[in-house]
């Protein structure tokens, strides 16, 4: 019988630390990748940097291990940016500020990296270490996980030989990870008219904000506002009220994360004025008491803006514009038959983009059940072009189907309650980890994911507990013991 014993964590986070000086941000990732490839050439391991930045390195057994399958450690190296709007940051320059709070690391008005930068660092402290019991390691680094997984989908499945995969992209220490959700991402695009504006209107600026955010897959049952949403409710009771013209509507910087804050500036009659407080501030009310335990902090800010503005959208454009946001899918769409409390399929509005002559709607679709994400798509396909526009599908990726038989999901079971003396959860969750795309690359494998608490991902609020770092560090090296 194992039990816990705090084992040197030291490295871990140095090199977590270290990796948080490199902006790695989705689709900014050659920094990172170059640092990665020349941490293993000074190591002496053999490595391979792939066109799409991927990195596999490449750990020989350790005296005892020659015979025992080979394991792939697996993570991804690139982060969401997000930051509060008061933080000055250039996610493509500067360092993360790392921030220690009690048992927490934070960043300093930033997200984190903690997903999955956790599972650089674990990967490279292993690398460097030539004390562990393990067998032959395949470390595989991935690129543009978080905007489409494009990294995992470019994998040349020749640089691979392991058949057992140990993912470490989860975020909830004793939950060991044996499914995940398939996902797709959409694009509607709405071309707008523009006009003149009327000497008589007065031009407005309405601001929701203040809400939490949160991971678009794993916390989508949360019942956290949408900000992209509420503002559509906000402009679809107005335009019932009163004429309104949009000027610009933006929500939202990424389709994985549930949008925070939308802005939208519109212009409305100038006589109208008291007419327009009143419905916001109806809406203000209903908002704030319908979130009042899980989105407390939700605001309606209005704010009159003065100077040269001299196009707004048609009232056609307006009204297009308003009824394909204020329809959109958002949100659960089915429950699991199968697994109690599990969300089966979701949309996520992540992003409204108003451009020169169009808005750009950017949704995450999600679904454990390929039909169903279908069926939502084939939806949002539907209402677009009922309204004019056009859509386009990209970053599809397969589900990870849950394998009846696992030797690697036994001994981590088994390792789990010897140290813990107590059985882990066996979980699926809402989420796209790459492990479907591995299997349909690199055939049948045996996978696993497991990892350290880390709390409101894809905020600025992100935040990981060392304490449980510590411990699944001591877990990590005890499961590779045993996969002998």
């Amino acid at each position: 019988m194992r039990k816990f014993k705090q084992i040197n964590c030291e490295r871990v986070f140095y090199y977590f630390n270290e990796i948080s000086k490199i902006p790695r941000g989705s689709g900014n990732e050659k920094g990172i990748s170059n640092y990665l490839l020349s941490f293993a050439k000074k190591l002496g391991l053999e490595v391979i940097q792939d066109d799409a930045l991927n990195i596999i390195i490449k750990k020989p057994a350790s005296p005892g291990y020659e015979k025992s399958p080979i394991v792939i450690i697996q993570g991804h190296m690139d982060m969401v940016c997000e930051k509060n709007n008061d933080k000055v940051h250039d996610f493509t320059k500067d360092p993360i500020e790392l921030v220690k709070k009690d048992d927490f690391i934070y960043a300093n008005g930033t997200t984190l990296g903690a997903d999955d930068g956790i599972a650089v660092a674990y990967a490279m402290a292993i690398l460097e270490d030539n004390t562990l019991e393990h067998p032959a390691i395949e470390v595989l680094l991935t690129s543009d996980e978080e905007a489409g997984m494009s990294g995992a989908m470019a994998l040349k499945p020749e640089g691979l030989d392991g058949k057992i995969v140990v993912n470490l992209d989860s975020e909830e220490e004793g939950k060991l990870l044996v499914s995940c959700a398939g996902g797709i991402r959409t694009k509607s695009i709405l071309n707008i008219q523009w006009e003149n504006i009327k000497d008589n209107k007065k031009v407005f600026k309405l601001d929701m904000k203040g809400l939490s955010g949160g991971h678009s897959g794993s916390d989508i049952h949360l019942g956290r506002g949408n900000s992209n949403k509420l503002i559509g409710r906000v402009l679809k009771n107005l335009i019932n009220t009163m004429e309104i013209n949009l000027i610009s509507l933006n929500g939202g910087s990424k389709n994985n994360a549930i949008p925070r804050e939308a802005i939208a500036e519109l212009a409305i009659d100038s006589n109208k004025e008291q007419e327009f407080l009143n419905v916001i501030s109806k809406l203000r009310e209903e908002i704030k008491n319908e979130f009042r335990v899980k989105d407390p902090n939700v605001e309606v800010v209005v704010e009159e803006l003065k100077g040269n503005i001299d196009k707004v959208f048609s009232n056609k454009s307006t009204e297009d514009v308003i009824n394909l946001l204020y329809l959109y899918p958002n949100g659960i769409n089915t429950v699991s038959s199968d697994i109690d409390g599990l969300t089966e399929s979701s949309t996520n509005i992540g992003v409204i983009t108003t451009k020169d002559d169009h808005v750009e709607y950017d949704s995450a679709v999600r679904s454990s059940v390929f039909s169903l994400r279908e069926e939502i798509v084939l939806r949002i396909k539907c209402l677009t072009e009922i309204l004019g526009g056009t859509i386009t599908n990209t970053a599809g990726y397969p589900e990870w189907q849950y394998k009846e038989e696992s030797r690697v999901r036994e001994i981590c079971k088994s390792v789990y309650k010897d140290m813990f003396d107590k059985e882990p959860e066996i979980v699926a969750i809402h989420a796209g980890v790459e492990c479907g795309l591995f299997k349909e690359k690199l055939g049948d494998l045996d996978m696993i994911s497991f990892g350290p608490d880390i709390f409101d991902a894809h905020t600025p609020n992100e935040h990981m507990s060392i304490s449980s770092v510590e411990r699944v560090w001591a877990y990590l090296l005890e499961v590779l013991k045993e996969l002998k």
